[in-house]
């Protein structure tokens, strides 16, 4: 599905991606764990378009992503969930999911995504007409994923999605990625907490310094705690 080679990345003078190389199968989470500021969120940054300057190569079902612009990696079925949630702030979680639509290469109306959505979201359905930035920053997590997910993305990328969230909202998260998973949606996950997005996913891939230390199956990094401690811990 997705697969990258020698990865290269720079903030203007700063290079902080070196020669990465993964890939990520269909239908499977892989979650990139590591230290603050090991080259996690640089990394999925380069595979949307949204580092200045990157060598290397990324495809994605089967296409050259790095001569695209951001916009055409998400008409390939790319979607991107940033730390930062994005929510706009004066606009309803409605027109919050409405931009979820805009250049998405789908035939379904906006009706149906958005009732979709919401069935899947119902602390969603429940404040479609609701001001976004009003509600909880687990709500508004849950919004910056279901507006990722309202086009039908064939893939979505999660940078940090617990952060900050009250532990029963990271709970239905990871029940919600796991149904995701299920229906063959492919998911590239960022987290510091690094045991449950072990137990959530399929395999792993610890960064340090911006290289690759570690690739594995999730089950054999979970009874691993010498390698946890030496390259996760915060």
């Amino acid at each position: 599905m997705l697969e990258i080679t020698a990865l290269n990345a720079w903030y203007g003078p700063s290079h902080v991606i070196h020669g990465v190389s993964l890939h990520v199968k269909p239908g499977e989470i892989l979650a990139l764990i590591g230290r603050n500021g090991a080259g996690k969120t640089t990394t999925i940054k380069s595979v949307m378009g949204l580092i200045g300057k990157t060598t290397g190569s990324v495809r994605f079902a089967g296409e050259e992503l790095l001569p695209l612009p951001a916009h055409g990696r998400f008409r390939l079925g790319l979607a991107y969930v940033p730390e930062d949630r994005r929510i706009v702030p004066d606009l309803t979680v409605r027109e919050n999911l409405q931009l979820g639509l805009l250049r998405a290469d789908t035939s379904i109306s906006e009706a149906r995504a958005i009732e979709e959505i919401a069935d899947t979201f119902p602390r969603l359905k429940e404040r479609l007409n609701q001001i976004a930035v009003t509600m909880s920053g687990g709500e508004q997590q849950m919004l910056a994923i279901a507006r990722a997910m309202i086009a039908r993305p064939k893939m979505i990328l999660l940078d940090e999605p617990s952060e900050g969230i009250m532990p029963v909202l990271v709970e239905e998260m990871g029940r919600l990625f796991r149904a995701l998973r299920a229906q063959g949606t492919t998911l590239l996950l960022v987290e510091q907490n690094v045991e449950w997005a072990l137990n959530l996913a399929d395999r792993a891939v610890i960064l340090d310094q911006g290289a690759i230390v570690y690739e594995g199956n999730s089950s054999d990094l979970i009874n691993d705690a010498a390698i946890q401690e030496r390259y996760c811990a915060v």
